[in-house]
């Protein structure tokens, strides 16, 4: 069973629209309604293959109900703790042939008695885990030592960790040393305090965060394609010529793809392929992360991964 945990959850609500012009009304072409949170992105992706995964974090209000029920729809067990607030809804609007933006709503209020009862939960579920999938922002009430402090549960169970956040949260997460991170370029900056202008300083800066904490690092780098720098080798994934739809939950595609690995006990090139196929299906659909098996499929061998020496 592959675990993902999501203390800040969400819904996306995805608009896809010609143009946009203030004090006007404005007639979307097409609206698609997505998971919003990374980690239940992941466990949405997998069960739309067929993965046995168990939601776990925080969740409140209509909007939550709502993210439960998706969820449940493509076999996931969830097992939120409800809280007070609401669940993210956040609305995507992507322009054609111009971009996309997302706004995001308040979201959930947490308590030390919440956390508490997440805790147990957690620990029940990491029995006989094959892997935790964690990531996102964290909500009002949960304290900055979260993710580091999962990561240390995790590994008392022998069960590695995909980790994806940003900001003082992954910087805090990273301490406890994850299996797999996957930063973006401003990410990685960030992480470091100095941003890498070309493929070369992107590797050297990622092999300095692996060299310091132990992580396979994967650098996303949008439409330029992705440097990996694992614990034995280090390789550049091609960047795929597709058109996109929207990008909104891609980058969760690849963390979906190196649970795969782990579920499957297979090699993390496995999971970087899967993954990335996973990521090129999800930029040709409009709601986040989701996708269509057959392009997901299709994409498989496509995917060109490049040893770098």
């Amino acid at each position: 069973m592959i675990i993902t945990v999501t203390p800040n959850t969400g819904i996306d609500h995805t608009l896809q629209i010609r143009g946009f012009e203030l004090n006007s009304t404005i007639r979307a072409v097409d609206s698609a309604w997505g998971m919003g949170a990374k980690a239940t992105d992941v466990s949405w992706i997998l069960g739309k293959l067929g993965v046995p995964t168990r939601a776990l974090g925080f969740a409140a209000g209509p909007n939550g109900l709502r993210m439960d029920a998706m969820l449940r729809e493509r076999g996931v067990k969830t097992d939120f703790v409800w809280v007070d607030g609401e669940t993210r809804l956040n609305s995507v609007i992507v322009v054609e042939g111009q971009g996309q933006s997302t706004i995001t709503s308040a979201s959930l209020s947490v308590t030390s008695e919440h956390l508490s009862e997440f805790a147990a939960r957690y620990q029940e579920a990491l029995e006989g885990a094959s892997c935790v999938v964690m990531g996102g922002s964290l909500p009002g009430g949960v304290p900055l030592e979260f993710y580091q402090e999962a990561i240390q549960q995790a590994h008392a169970h022998r069960v590695p960790v995909i980790f994806d956040s940003s900001g003082p949260s992954l910087k805090a997460g990273l301490k406890s040393r994850p299996e797999v991170i996957k930063p973006n370029l401003a990410e990685l900056g960030g992480l470091l305090d100095y941003l890498p202008i070309s493929h070369p300083e992107t590797r050297q800066a990622a092999e300095r965060l692996r060299d310091a904490f132990g992580s396979n690092v994967i650098v996303t780098l949008g439409v330029e394609g992705a440097i990996a720098v694992l614990r034995d080798k280090s390789c550049f994934i091609h960047p795929l010529a597709i058109p996109v739809v929207s990008s909104a939950g891609a980058g969760d595609g690849v963390l979906a793809g190196m649970a795969l690995a782990y579920f499957r006990n297979e090699p993390l090139e496995y999971g970087l392929q899967h993954g990335f196929a996973l990521a090129g299906a999800i930029l040709k659909t409009l709601a986040t992360a989701d996708f269509r098996v057959q392009d997901y499929q299709e994409l498989l061998s496509q995917i060109c991964i490049m040893p770098l020496s």
